[in-house]
């Protein structure tokens, strides 16, 4: 594999992609609008709202709560996910940003 050369851009650009990347799976947006629907932490049952295994859960889970986007809390033998208000804050800065610099009206091909 070769390399990102990540360093070689800002912090604002590689958050964007750390983001982007975390979204870059239909199984993990289904995971956020879960918890934005619920409006809650969620113990264990989110394996029951989606057609995927346990494990591949757990790993989609995992990649979300890197990207900063979730946080799971330990409670027992479970762990309760939530979104994590202030990376999510971030994040949703940081992508109207980059959305909202396009402005439709210049042509360019």
């Amino acid at each position: 594999m070769g390399i990102t050369k990540s360093e070689e851009f800002t912090i604002k650009d590689n958050k964007i992609a750390k983001y982007a990347k975390a979204l870059a799976h239909p199984a993990r947006v289904a995971i956020l609008q879960l918890l934005i629907k619920k409006q809650a932490c969620i113990c264990g049952d989110i394996v029951d709202e989606l057609p995927l295994s346990q494990s591949t859960v757990s790993q989609h889970l995992k990649e979300l709560k890197e990207a900063g986007l979730i946080k799971g809390d330990v409670e027992g033998v479970k762990i309760c996910y939530c979104i994590d208000e202030k990376e999510w804050e971030t994040a949703k800065t940081y992508l109207n940003n980059l959305f909202a610099g396009y402005d439709p009206k210049t042509k360019c091909c």
